[in-house]
């Protein structure tokens, strides 16, 4: 019986290995988001802490003008719609050259409402996911510019979070994508496991570290502790 315990110890020390790890909290997804254009800032629909929606509209870029711009291309493509129409009810007396021009001026008005409505979302600054900001570094009336972006919002994902767990880099080719890692945090007894779902390929050189991640649930950012990630 003794030697059967000490065979099958022998094979798990053979097998399962558990190599020391630290560990730091980092949002799962972080954007820095800035306007792609110039202008005046004229509204934030949002503040530090507010929970948004991938799409949603968190500031706005002062755009009477821009408006204007795509209020006037729909006019004007209204119209060309309108002398093509004409064109075409009497294109029997009429050369096929110069029923391309009604044609072109048509596709021309199309294209200038395409861009004028681009030139008027670029005004618009939305939440590339879902998310909570967690900074903010503009203000009503600053000047931002397409040529130099300016930091306006960060945003963080609201609930997942991941583990940028460290180990010895001779480990790297130990543990992989699956691995449980068993840790608890600083200053706390309590132990919590999840499994490691990335392995960065490469190692930092200044702290001769691997590097992997863990994801999990409504952990504060910025936390960190030890633990043991179990490979096989």
């Amino acid at each position: 019986m003794k030697s059967l315990i000490v065979i099958i110890s022998l094979t798990i020390s053979i097998y399962a290995q558990s190599i020391y790890a630290t560990f730091n909290v980092k949002p799962a997804k972080e954007a820095t988001l800035a306007f792609n254009a110039t202008g005046i800032v004229g509204k934030f629909n949002v503040d530090i802490g507010s929970k948004v929606q991938k799409e949603e509209v968190l500031a706005k870029l002062k755009s009477r003008d821009l408006a204007a711009n795509v209020k006037l291309s729909k006019i004007t493509l209204k119209y060309a719609k309108r002398d093509l129409n004409r064109m075409l009810k009497v294109k029997s007396v009429i050369d096929e050259a110069k029923l391309d021009k009604f044609r072109f001026k048509v596709e021309s008005a199309k294209a200038k409402l395409e861009f004028t409505k681009a030139m008027l979302d670029k005004t618009l600054l939305k939440a590339p996911f879902d998310g909570v900001v967690t900074n903010k570094y503009l203000e009503v009336g600053d000047a931002v510019s397409g040529m130099t972006l300016r930091p306006v919002l960060k945003l963080e994902s609201q609930h997942k979070r991941k583990l940028i767990i460290e180990f010895d880099q001779k480990y790297i080719g130990s543990v992989k994508a699956g691995d449980n890692f068993t840790y608890n945090f600083d200053g706390e007894n309590k132990s919590y496991t999840a499994k490691i779902t990335k392995v960065y390929p490469t190692i930092n050189t200044k702290i001769r570290k691997a590097t992997a991640e863990a994801i999990v649930q409504d952990v504060p950012v910025g936390l960190f502790g030890t633990g043991s990630i179990e490979v096989k």
